[in-house]
């Protein structure tokens, strides 16, 4: 398997002695290039620290990290921080737009701030992809939430990341609009091969991955291929149960 993630014996422990909580215990998971991976649990299972230590966001207190094969653990923080916006792409619940910038300037700015030029023809293709090609000259305050959050989704893909982490991407957003982003997100894997790796609490969002990753106090308790909604929102209510 070409893997995009892998996780192995990954533990997240925060603050000390009795006061010490563990947000992830002994995680060891890999994830395929290519595959769009959900992750899900109850409230403070761990689904965020998970997507931080994948995403070099955060560094595990024990175990180690993989992102296309590269081990996280050596990495200085300016080479995290490099590995980061070039290697990886971030969506989350708000949008985290420049209000001073067009929709081009938006997508563009992480190309910028690594000092390149943005593509012009992937520049377009993507803004076309994320429908978006008669918006790039406005600023975000003139566009629908959706709108910004296709913003946000064509940003993550301008540098051409190994993964895109999605956190609660459509938390924000109504119920037709967030299924008209997360069919975005699934034919970004379908259309372009992007891996993406999402954490959310919606089985709706769940149903458009691959596959879903159950986490309850920590660990990863189950999974599930070709998920659908039904099916997700009956585990969680069992993983729910069980973690009381």
């Amino acid at each position: 398997m070409d893997e995009a993630i892998c996780l192995d014996s990954v533990s997240k422990v925060y603050g000390k002695g009795r006061g010490a909580v563990a947000a992830l215990r002994e995680v060891s998971v890999t994830l395929p290039r290519g595959g769009f991976t959900a992750i899900m649990g109850p409230s403070g299972s761990g689904k965020s620290t998970f997507l931080h230590c994948a995403a070099g966001l955060d560094r595990p207190s024990s175990g180690r990290v993989r992102l296309g094969g590269t081990e996280l653990g050596g990495l200085s923080e300016t080479k995290l921080t490099e590995l980061r916006r070039e290697r990886a792409g971030f969506v989350f619940q708000a949008f985290n737009l420049m209000s001073s910038l067009t929709v081009a300037q938006n997508i563009t700015l992480p190309l910028r701030l690594a000092g390149r030029k943005a593509d012009a023809r992937r520049l377009a293709d993507i803004v076309q992809r994320v429908g978006l090609a008669e918006r790039t000259g406005h600023r975000p305050g003139q566009l629908s939430g959706g709108q910004q959050q296709r913003v946000a989704i064509a940003r993550a893909l301008i540098a051409e990341p190994e993964v895109i982490f999605a956190d609660e991407p459509t938390g924000a957003l109504d119920t037709m609009t967030a299924r008209e982003v997360l069919g975005l997100l699934r034919e970004t894997v379908d259309a372009m091969g992007q891996t993406i790796l999402m954490v959310t609490h919606d089985p709706i969002a769940a149903s458009y991955a691959d596959s879903v990753l159950f986490l309850a106090d920590g660990r990863v308790v189950d999974t599930m291929a070709g998920p659908t909604a039904a099916g997700v929102a009956d585990r969680m209510i069992r993983l729910g149960a069980w973690a009381k």
